[in-house]
């Protein structure tokens, strides 16, 4: 073999080495984001805890005013909530507490049985003052109900609530739950928020 060809060998063997160094990195398997949203669907309806620390993470204090019993129903809201917004047939996840307006005595709280609860929010599944006082509230916030008997068990008496009866609750709305086979909409990656997928933080909002 002559020296000229055998130079020119070595040359196109250090061309090819040297190419080999600079794309070194296997990318076909590499599968570009999407560019839409896709759709996230929820398997189960989530299980919602009270807050460990902040605002929602101690039992409010229910204070009965002195003044006659409202006829009307009367929302307060004690924490604005910055979450997502309830609404009417919405099921939601709460804490509550709720006294007799006269003598201010507790016939029910979640708190007591240490676990929020969760229902739709509609006409037979709780009160019309919950329907009405809780529709536009926002996730994260505590909300006073002061609701009349007509909005409430009217005549009817129930276990430790009398007939006639003026109520009044404080509700910490903890979440907007998606129910089963519900889907979500989220980017590239799961959306802050989302439940029902694996790396989910928190309830809707």
């Amino acid at each position: 073999m002559s020296v000229p060809r055998t130079i020119a060998a070595l040359l196109v063997t250090a061309a090819v080495v040297a190419g080999c160094g600079t794309n070194n990195a296997d990318t076909a398997h590499i599968v570009a984001a999407p560019s839409v949203a896709q759709p996230l669907q929820f398997a189960a309806p989530p299980t919602i805890v009270t807050p460990a620390s902040g605002a929602l993470s101690t039992e409010p204090t229910v204070k009965v005013p002195t003044a006659a019993a409202p006829t009307k129903l009367v929302e307060k809201d004690l924490i604005a909530g910055t979450g997502a917004v309830a609404a009417a047939g919405d099921t939601i996840s709460v804490n509550y507490v709720g006294v007799l307006y006269k003598g201010g005595t507790t016939f029910d709280s979640s708190w007591s049985r240490k676990a929020p609860t969760s229902f739709p929010l509609s006409n037979g599944s709780v009160i019309p003052g919950w329907v009405q006082g809780l529709a536009g509230m926002r996730v994260g916030g505590r909300r006073e109900l002061v609701i009349p008997p007509a909005l409430a068990y009217g005549s009817t008496a129930q276990s430790a609530i009398p007939a006639n009866s003026t109520l009044i609750f404080i509700v910490d709305l903890l979440a907007i739950n998606p129910p089963a086979g519900a889907t979500g909409v989220t980017g590239a990656t799961v959306a802050q928020g989302a439940i029902g997928s694996s790396g989910s933080t928190g309830a809707t909002g």
